[in-house]
């Protein structure tokens, strides 16, 4: 039975994925497995002298590719694509209508339909659809991420309309068109011939509360994907769709729904724009398992990746499915930070399967982590061509927290703490607290390290120190340190101890204005900026 509370995974945290969001967050989790074992972690640009390989993976923005490497060899990532997924399989799932024929030949269940090339007329494509029977489904023959696909088309009008939509405004002159079945859709994520994962993916939808209207349950959903790390920035808006599936339910925005009432109002089930992924990898039977596997199996080269099915449930056969699509570079950010259930450790899984000699090894401590946009930052600025991420401390993490108290807020002093902790290789943070607090996070593998470090924080000439209190630290530890000298408002005791404080750094800015506009003042009527008026004058016109 699934919980309403999801499960997540300890060693994959919110606070940890924060800068690696949408199909950043495939690549950093796979990415940090590999680091946390010891394999050593590069990022490349097209630039690199590596451009071969991203040729093979079709890669040219900066950060997309990487690399994790033992002593013996290297192996090439792509988001969750690793180079045992070959190029042909790429190309083959890419293209949805030869992926089709190819599972069709090998037995696996697909819906009845049929490709149509770029120079094939809508009148001959309709004419098919016709024969078909509706209800229908038009997509691109290379779409993905459910752009462009059009559903549940229910006769000849609305399949002339969609044809012109994805031919013609979106301009996917090559299209499928196949049978629309009904039923729930799921993406099961496979290595080999074993499914690792697989979760449920429902379109956008609402549950009633009996007091709530639907548009503050509309606002009440997106709260809680807000505090997903994969549905955070995945939120529902309100749009004509919307609107229309809200009026067919006969409802509007102002309507309050009835207590256990649910609605979908979206026709796709993409996470991107709404949709819930559910866990569902225990649930899945072992029929519908296997025709995701022989699916996989079926296309050469395709070891591991995703496979799209979905129950047919006007089929009266017992748990008929039929296959949508592969995805060779498939986004597991849903089953990593699913709605509900279990999170499936497919990382885990990936890094396992291209170094199998890591599995039971020493890891770095699960807490540890690195940030993605500092390391990718050099990559994206085109300041090098290749990063190589520092090495993961191996072993156990000590790590402490104290909370120092004093005149301990000059930027100077966390500065030369910052510079002592990296002398004794420590990790952590300084973050103010409030106006005369700060907290100090510090881990390492040595012990002794720590306390040396606790040792200095009284000794700096840019502070006085008066009390300071320690206790163990559990959260995540990103490497490198930190200074954070913004308040973290969320910590204040009370809204008016925030207020009193951001008040009194305004004052103190404010001062600082005057005191600056003042100096520039005396310097602009002094004799000397009039009398070398003319020589900066020629400065600029040489500038």
């Amino acid at each position: 039975m699934q919980t309403t509370e999801p499960i997540t995974l300890p060693h994959l945290t919110n606070e940890m994925v924060v800068n690696a969001r949408k199909t950043r967050l495939c690549s950093f989790s796979v990415a940090l497995e590999g680091w946390r074992r010891g394999l050593k972690l590069t990022w490349y640009t097209a630039d690199s002298k590596y451009y071969e390989n991203m040729v093979i993976f079709g890669v040219n923005p900066p950060g997309r590719l990487y690399s994790l490497s033992s002593d013996e060899r290297t192996e090439f990532f792509f988001r969750t694509r690793g180079n045992k997924v070959s190029s042909e399989a790429v190309e083959l799932s890419d293209d949805k209508y030869t992926t089709k024929k190819i599972l069709s030949e090998a037995g696996v269940p697909v819906p009845l339909g049929k490709g149509f090339p770029a120079d094939a007329t809508n009148e001959e494509i309709i004419e098919y659809g016709k024969e078909l029977g509706f209800p229908l489904v038009v997509k691109p023959t290379d779409g993905s991420l459910g752009w462009g696909v059009v559903t549940n088309i229910r006769n000849e009008k609305e399949l002339a309309e969609s044809l012109v939509y994805v031919r013609e405004e979106l301009e996917y002159d090559e299209v499928i068109v196949e049978q629309y079945v009904v039923g729930p859709e799921y993406r099961v994520y496979i290595i080999e011939d074993k499914v690792i994962a697989a979760y449920n993916r429902i379109p956008a939808n609402i549950t009633g509360d009996g007091k709530s209207t639907i548009e503050e349950l509309i606002h009440l959903k997106n709260l809680q994907r807000r505090k997903n790390a994969r549905l955070s920035d995945c939120l529902i808006e309100v749009d004509v769709e919307i609107l229309q599936f809200i009026k067919e339910a006969g409802y509007t925005l102002d309507s309050v729904l009835p207590k256990g009432k649910k609605i979908y109002i979206r026709e796709k089930s993409n996470v991107s724009i709404g949709g819930d992924p559910i866990d569902v990898t225990d649930q899945l039977s072992d029929a519908i398992k296997s025709i995701a596997i022989r699916a996989l199996k079926a296309m050469p080269g395709f070891s591991h990746g995703g496979v799209d099915i979905i129950i047919n449930e006007g089929d009266v056969t017992k748990e008929s499915a039929v296959v949508l699509e592969l995805n060779a570079t498939a986004q597991i950010g849903g089953i990593l930070f699913p709605l509900e259930g279990q999170s499936r450790d497919i990382p885990k899984a990936i890094v396992d399967y291209y170094f199998p000699e890591t599995i039971g090894v020493t890891k770095a401590d699960p807490r540890l982590y690195f940030d993605m946009s500092t390391v990718l930052e050099p990559l994206e600025n085109r300041s090098s061509q290749e990063v190589e991420v520092i090495p993961a401390p191996m072993g156990k993490m000590h790590s402490k927290r104290f909370c120092v108290i004093g005149n301990v807020m000059r930027e100077n002093y966390h500065r030369w703490l910052r510079e002592q902790a990296i002398n004794l290789n420590l990790h952590g943070h300084i973050e103010r607290v409030y106006h005369n607090e700060i907290e100090i996070m510090v881990a390492g593998t040595d012990m002794k390290a720590i306390e040396e470090f606790k040792s200095l924080i009284k000794q700096s000439r840019s502070a006085k120190v008066e009390k300071i209190t320690e206790q163990n630290w559990t959260g995540p530890i990103k490497i490198g340190f930190e200074i954070h000298e913004q308040y973290d408002i969320s910590r204040f005791r009370s809204s008016a101890t925030a207020l009193r404080i951001l008040n009194r750094d305004y004052i103190r800015l404010e001062r600082m204005k005057n005191r600056a506009e003042k100096v520039n003042g005396y310097i602009k009527n002094s004799t000397s900026w009039k009398v070398s008026a003319p020589i900066r004058k020629i400065g600029g016109f040489f500038k």
